[in-house]
């Protein structure tokens, strides 16, 4: 997963031990919605940013009325599955990466680490991690993994026969920032997984008792369960630390639950001076959607939102 470092560490270990899409083509309306950069609620806007936002339709135009209609890629999900009960994920196979750039296109998976995890039993039933052997690696810094080291012999091949044999046994995939991780599987010796995806980021909505602000990192949601933060951004730590979550998570099969239920991504709809309530909500600026705050939600997540929020439409 691709999180920002922190130069922090617990040395405390107690507690450590376990018990043994494709791109989307959408069209997103790119003219002024009425939200700036991702700045504090007192930031004044410039002149330029006023003019934009005075611009902005009602929000009762027809979608066919609105100017510059653009189609943008995004990355990420498929669309949205149709709806029906979940059911619960019984063995979750909790997976991290750790790559040498941020997109394919840039880099490759330098190293895959991952836990199947029996849900009603709290319990690790299998675990894996291996490198894979890389020329160059851009994100040394990051992961602390050196391309030579990936280069010396080990029995790679082996372990990644053992790491799909997990996925056959799993009956979904969780990762935190999953969209990240999803993209490199089908590229190089890592095939595509046909699995359904719960991102421990987005998708579960983690008690609000444990105070995590949205979209938590690793190490904070770690933290607000307990769990000793020891080392960062090796792939089967992160995966460790998911799993001490988990065991430690009452209500987790309600919370799985909750986030099978089948998102969209939606767009905010608020005034510039009252965008910070968009941040609030973990909504993200300019991320998928040029120029907006927008975030995957369910129908059910869409009605307890204190501002209203329009799909963004698909292609």
């Amino acid at each position: 997963m691709a999180e920002t470092t922190h130069g922090w560490e617990q040395t405390d270990l107690l507690g450590l031990g376990l018990p043994s899409a494709p791109a989307v083509t959408v069209s997103v309306e790119v003219e002024a919605s009425g939200l700036g950069p991702e700045e504090t609620a007192t930031d004044q806007p410039s002149p330029h940013e006023m003019d934009a936002y005075e611009e902005e339709p009602p929000l009762d135009e027809a979608p066919s009325n609105r100017r510059n209609q653009v189609p943008v890629s995004l990355p990420g999900f498929a669309r949205p599955l149709a709806r029906s009960s979940p059911r619960l994920l019984e063995r979750l196979l909790i997976l991290d990466t750790e790559t040498t750039a941020l997109q394919p296109q840039q880099g490759e998976c330098i190293e895959v680490g991952a836990v199947l995890f029996h849900v009603p039993g709290r319990a690790v039933l299998t675990q894996v991690s291996f490198l894979l052997p890389c020329n160059t690696n851009g994100a040394e810094a990051i992961n602390g993994i050196p391309a030579a080291v990936s280069q010396l012999e080990q029995p790679w091949q082996e372990a990644l026969n053992c790491f799909l044999a997990m996925v056959t046994a799993a009956d979904g995939i969780l990762a935190h920032n999953a969209a990240f991780d999803r993209q490199w599987f089908g590229h190089g010796a890592l095939p595509a997984l046909d699995k359904p995806w719960i991102c421990s980021m987005e998708d579960i909505c983690w008690p609000a008792e444990r105070h995590l602000r949205p979209n938590p990192s690793v190490r904070d949601l770690a933290l607000a369960y307990g769990v000793p933060v020891w080392a960062a951004h090796r792939a089967l730590t992160d995966c460790t630390y998911l799993v001490q979550v988990l065991q430690r998570c009452d209500g987790l099969e309600d919370l799985l639950l909750a986030a099978q239920e089948p998102r969209r991504l939606y767009r905010a709809q608020l005034a510039y001076s009252q965008r910070h309530h968009a941040k609030a909500a973990g909504f993200r600026w300019n991320d998928p959607v040029p120029g907006a705050w927008s975030k995957r939600l369910s129908e059910r997540e869409v009605t307890t939102l204190p501002f209203p929020v329009n799909p963004v439409l698909s292609a």
